[in-house]
């Protein structure tokens, strides 16, 4: 990263290329080695040579494995016997929560109170005692600091320790192991220890390899520290792993001395990362996951060409807002299509606008009446349909079919479908 102040040398930094392949050795066997597979649709998508890391397919679906398991595999007997204690709202609680069961190691996990219940039951079903304080990650640390001091139990920190960056850095010896001839590797940030410890590992094996970390716009810490400005976070974000307000001290020193730079992207370029793995990928990826695809949406022709590696950190988002996400693109790409339109209310008019739209391969959705809108004539209706059309181009075209036939019609976006 570039900065007028002096930068860090390698040797300087906190963890090292053989603390992350001592992590490698450490959890061998027992994390899932992750495919990185070639995704000729996304570089189709995004003009960009796309390889993937498929993180989503670890048991607990997300990176986090790698580092809790690392630091946990460092405890003495006596710590193990004390138990640890960790602080998270998704995935680091539930990959702290399932290696401590597997270890035999007893668990508690802080979680914010609004946490998701399904996030809480997860948590739960590996045997980790739950502890739900405060409404925020900040408020749940005061809690995390009087059970240390009550009970000695040991922090595992989910980005700010030597061990835990060390553990994700074997994302990175698993990317060369696979293919070296990457021009860039994209890189989620939200604490900041998933590309620290990629960062070590690839830096030291691959220096000309260009590494970039992708935050959310809403929540810019990482780029705001690197770049001396305040950050400025708040705000819903889709990306909610990603959405942290204060980097670690050993990533930021980390991250200055090997990162080229750090990108921001919007929450539309998110949402649209989120589907095409889906769509074109057939795979699950959670806001956090998606950054990394969202950073080439955003910025095409800084990627245009060229070979690039993405870190698919996680697959947790919920369902239903997974579902939604997919019907908002559809309706993006013109795939599903509300029209408004003043209609007579007399038998027949409804059987002859379904048959129009199906003689126009469309396909109805949904239909619903409005009688009693003041700005309908009493001999009228509004008329609400909902189709499936192909594109855009043939919503334009059944559109106009309709208006050739006498109806006024109005395309509605997907705010007013709502009301």
């Amino acid at each position: 990263m570039s900065s007028d102040q002096a930068q860090p040398t390698p040797t300087d930094l906190p963890v090292t290329l053989a603390d992350v392949e001592e992590a490698a050795r450490l959890i061998e066997g027992q994390v899932v080695h992750t495919p990185f597979l070639p995704a000729p649709s996304l570089s189709r998508l995004t003009g960009a040579d796309v390889w993937v890391k498929f993180e989503n397919q670890q048991y607990v679906n997300s990176f986090k494995e790698r580092g809790a398991l690392t630091r946990l595999l460092d405890l003495s007997d006596e710590e193990r016997a004390r138990g640890v204690i960790a602080m998270s709202a998704g995935n680091h609680a539930q990959a702290v929560a399932y290696h401590a069961s597997r270890l035999g190691i007893p668990a508690t996990i802080v979680m914010p109170t609004t946490t998701p219940h399904v996030k809480v039951a997860a948590t739960r079903s590996f045997g980790a005692t739950v502890v739900l304080a405060g409404e925020t990650i900040a408020d749940a640390q005061e809690t995390v600091e009087r059970l240390i001091s009550e009970r000695g139990l040991v922090l595992v920190h989910p980005y700010d320790d030597k061990r835990i960056i060390a553990g994700q850095g074997t994302i990175g010896l698993e990317i060369l192991d696979k293919n070296a001839e990457l021009d860039t590797i994209i890189v989620p940030i939200g604490g900041g220890g998933l590309i620290s410890g990629i960062a070590v590992a690839v830096k030291a094996k691959a220096p000309e390899i260009e590494i970039i970390g992708v935050e959310a716009a809403l929540y810019p810490s990482m780029y705001a520290e690197l770049h001396g400005e305040e950050a400025r976070c708040g705000g819903n974000t889709l990306a909610e792993g990603i959405a942290v307000k204060n980097v670690g001290k050993l990533t930021r020193k980390i991250t200055q001395a090997l990162v080229d730079d750090v990108v921001l992207v919007e929450e539309a370029a998110i949402e649209r990362a989120v589907n095409a793995f889906l769509a074109l990928q057939k795979t699950v990826a959670e806001g956090a996951g998606a950054a990394g695809l969202a950073a080439i949406l955003q910025h095409p022709e800084r990627f245009r060409g060229k070979r690039v590696g993405l870190v698919l950190c996680g697959g947790n988002i919920d369902p239903r807002l997974l579902a939604s996400i997919i019907v908002r693109e559809l309706a993006r790409e013109g795939r599903m299509v509300a029209i408004r339109m003043g209609i007579p209310d007399r038998p027949g008019v409804l059987g002859e606008i379904s048959t129009l739209i199906g003689e126009m391969d469309g396909n109805v959705v949904e239909v619903a009446h409005h009688r009693l809108f003041l700005d309908v004539p009493a001999k009228g209706a509004m008329l609400d349909v909902t189709m499936e059309t192909r594109d855009n181009d043939h919503a334009d075209e059944i559109i106009r079919a309709l208006e050739g036939r006498g109806y006024k019609v109005d395309r509605l976006d997907a705010a007013e479908t709502a009301d």
